[in-house]
């Protein structure tokens, strides 16, 4: 379980954060995340909900918060979350969740799973998908940006969008209408028309599933394939509205032909990217397209499936691993994103997704980068989050220890600060340095 939450310490937000006394957070390292290095006895400066100074000496009125030996990082980016749902690992329990649970109560519990993401060092989440919950992650959004509830800053994607008939529940009467957990829609002027509705009820992000998982396949090269459920005018014509709208389009890609028609159709991210051959990897690094590789999930969840489904699904684990490495050796950018909500948000701690990157032979500091730097880079949000650098939000994440000598550190994070105030802190508290 996460830390508990600590009372706010620092100054408030908003107009008012000029005039705010500065806290300063001082620590045995401060990781610089794009150099790697990390500075001795460093100190970060927070005056209301921004970054003021990083090394030097705190301003004589500052009050001084020593965490002692920890590492402070930037506040983590989960890329791919689903507040709205709290495990998926059967199809009983997405059905129960999307036909019993009232949409309140969902609410309620993705309320919840937003403090288990501040526990678990994550500040800033992308949430894809409300499964049958509409635009309530919207309101979500703009509930914690008022600072109604507290939680992570949010970039929502309102109801992703599927072709008519390819999500729904299956093995129940055939004659009886069901909640689906995608908005629907069919030919290129419907997918236009889908994606202008999205925009109007205030979404940031556009999120399409370019494939549907059946009749999966294995390739005569090693890949997973099946038939995509759209046609490639209809794909080309939601991410082109999508564009000429200023919103960007992650899509659920799982199967080889649908992700090259995605890729083709100019998406920003591809999630999951379960079946990359290296000539779709170097064409999504040419066009500055990321992978969200969701390793966690499919660790958590399809590794689980795949043994009760049989072949093909028990060769998606090393399908999935050799096109993260076609997506690594091509230069893409490869992006923390854990998909919880899949699994269970209490359970597994997100960042376990860091621990599983370096399994595959990435640096502590390229993990730790994924879910940073280029998270923020994905985000549009560059300079303002997933850094500790003068201007930023003022999110920070402390473990004890040294992540970039044990990566494992990061599922430690004890203390996290959102918007400058401290939201979690161990069970002994933060204690104000005396004032000389």
């Amino acid at each position: 379980m996460p830390p508990s939450a600590a009372p706010p310490t620092a100054g408030p937000a908003g107009p008012d954060a000029a005039a705010a006394r500065p806290v300063a957070f001082r620590a045995r390292r401060v990781l610089d995340i794009r150099s790697g290095r990390t500075i001795a006895d460093g100190v970060v400066v927070c005056r209301g909900d921004r970054i003021e100074q990083v090394s030097g000496q705190p301003p004589a009125d500052a009050e001084l918060l020593d965490l002692g030996d920890r590492t402070l990082l930037p506040g983590l980016i989960d890329t791919h979350t689903h507040v709205l749902l709290q495990g998926n690992r059967t199809r009983e329990a997405y059905a129960h969740q999307i036909l019993r649970e009232d949409p309140a109560h969902r609410v309620v519990r993705a309320v919840r799973s937003l403090g288990v993401a501040l526990g678990h060092g994550f500040t800033t989440l992308r949430d894809l998908g409300t499964e049958g919950c509409g635009y309530a992650d919207v309101a979500i959004r703009d509930a914690v940006a008022e600072g109604v509830v507290p939680g992570p800053r949010l970039l929502v994607a309102g109801p992703a969008i599927g072709r008519t008939g390819t999500y729904p529940l299956l093995g129940y009467r055939s004659d009886w209408r069901f909640p689906v957990g995608v908005a629907e829609c069919e030919g290129a002027e419907g997918c236009r028309s889908e994606v202008r509705r999205e925009i109007a009820r205030g979404v940031d992000w556009i999120k399409v599933y370019a494939t549907q998982g059946r009749g999966l396949h294995l390739t005569d090269d090693g890949y997973l394939d099946a038939p995509p459920p759209w046609t490639q005018a209809e794909l080309d014509a939601l991410v082109d509205e999508a564009h000429r709208q200023g919103q960007r389009v992650a899509a659920h890609a799982s199967e080889a032909t649908g992700t090259d028609m995605a890729v083709a159709a100019g998406v920003d991210s591809i999630e999951h990217g379960y079946s990359i051959r290296p000539a779709t990897a170097r064409a999504m690094a040419e066009h500055g397209i990321a992978l969200v590789p969701t390793l966690l999930v499919a660790r958590e969840v399809s590794g689980n499936r795949a043994a009760e489904r049989g072949s093909p699904w028990t060769e998606v684990p090393e399908v999935h691993r050799r096109s993260v490495e076609n997506c690594r050796q091509a230069g893409v950018p490869i992006v923390c994103g854990t998909d919880v909500g899949g699994f269970e948000w209490e359970d597994v701690n997100q960042a376990e997704e860091l621990p599983i990157l370096v399994e595959l032979g990435w640096s502590p500091l390229e993990a730790i980068q994924s879910a940073t730097l280029l998270a923020a880079r994905l985000l549009q949000r560059e300079g303002q989050i997933g850094e500790l650098t003068v201007g930023a939000a003022a999110d920070l994440a402390a473990c004890p220890g040294d992540p970039l000598e044990d990566i494992r550190r990061v599922l430690d994070i004890d203390v996290v600060v959102r918007a400058g105030r401290v939201v979690v802190a161990p069970p002994d508290g933060l204690h104000p340095v005396p004032e000389a």
